[in-house]
């Protein structure tokens, strides 16, 4: 609890308390005055009243000093009862914020309402951690089963091969080349595999360090783009780029341009063929904007969401290449919020959008 929260109710119950004390003095010294007038005003006689009453004069310094005594214990008494009680009620409450059965604690006291909230805000964040521990926990164990998966294909192609090879001995000289091919191929597969979960262990278990320097990233872009020319023409893709002549920014060029890299490729795989990838360059006085868009199918919001996270593939049954491990948007983000920037996902109209922010530094 606030120190400030604390401080304002001991001064609340100080405050009532002394209400209370400075009310019920005034009513005690109204009683005695009265009483003292009742007294002075009946005439002389052997009234059993008038002889109390007399009495009490008399003794008013004593009777004032007991009744002021015991009415402050009385209202002190009260006052911290009643305090006891609300702290009685917060410790139930504090014992069913684990309960699962109970959405909601309710405290009686008005009072205690600022407590009720912070209780009941506790109780939904001590629920949010738990599902997030389970679904993380859930994640663990998926990246268990895709891992053997993602490493076992290719491998069991690579096995496959060269025991074909090593066994058959008259096979074609045509025909052992192509088994050599795809065995290549399956081993760069595993290979790439291998490097892209050392890759992401790296951001995880590294501090990592910018080592920032001037580039112009337009031609970071025209490079990027003259790299993937093969790739384009296998799917008939055109790349469109929307530039300034020059702009020079700060940047981890290598990890900046693991980013581009990214991206270019995941705008790539999930492009319908014959269609245009747009990557649009534009800079403000605080910040640049990179943005890659591509012609694919939608993807749905559930899925969107969860795009950079690590080991998220769109293709969920993970029988084809496409999206790799599903690591390379998980570290494009890591880099990008490196650099203070943002990195966001939209999917709509068979548009996939990327946009990257990234402040000028």
């Amino acid at each position: 609890m606030k120190n400030s929260n604390i401080n304002r109710w001991t001064r609340k119950a100080f405050i009532k308390i002394v209400l209370y004390a400075i009310t019920y003095t005034f009513l005690l010294i109204f009683s005695v005055v009265l009483c003292q007038y009742m007294a002075s005003s009946l005439p002389w006689s052997p009234n059993p009243l008038y002889y109390f009453l007399s009495w009490i004069r008399d003794q008013i310094v004593i009777f004032i000093f007991i009744f002021l005594l015991i009415g402050y214990l009385v209202i002190v008494y009260v006052q911290l009862k009643k305090a006891y009680q609300n702290l009685d009620d917060v410790t139930s409450a504090i014992k069913k914020i684990n309960d699962q059965s109970i959405d909601y604690i309710q405290l009686e006291d008005s009072e205690l309402k600022e407590i009720n909230e912070i209780l009941n805000q506790t109780k939904l964040d001590i629920q949010f951690n738990q599902r997030a521990a389970k679904e993380a926990e859930q994640r663990k164990n998926d990246l268990i089963v895709y891992l053997a998966h993602d490493l076992k294909t290719p491998l069991t192609s690579v096995i496959g091969y060269l025991s074909l090879l090593k066994d058959e001995r008259d096979i074609s000289l045509e025909l052992q080349e192509k088994y050599l091919d795809i065995t290549l191929d399956k081993a760069e597969r595993l290979e790439e595999l291998i490097n892209e979960f050392f890759e992401i262990t790296r951001f995880n278990l590294t501090e990592q360090v910018l080592e920032i320097s001037r580039v112009d990233i337009v031609r970071l872009l025209e490079q990027l783009t003259y790299e993937f020319k093969p790739m384009l023409s296998e799917k008939h893709l055109e790349c469109h780029l929307d530039t300034p002549k020059q702009l020079e920014i700060k940047c981890d060029i290598q990890k900046m341009q693991r980013v581009l890299d990214n991206l270019l490729r995941n705008a790539v795989n999930y492009s319908f063929e014959n269609t245009t990838i747009s990557i649009t360059l534009k800079e403000s006085e605080e910040n640049i904007s990179i943005v890659f868009e591509n012609s694919g199918n939608t993807i749905p919001q559930e899925k969107l969401i969860h795009i950079f996270e690590q080991f998220f593939r769109l293709d969920s049954s993970r029988t084809t290449y496409t999206g790799g491990a599903g690591l390379g948007l998980s570290i494009a983000k890591a880099i990008i919020e490196q650099h203070g920037g943002t990195i966001t996902a939209e999917s709509y109209d068979e548009k996939i959008i990327f946009q990257i922010v990234i402040p000028r530094l």
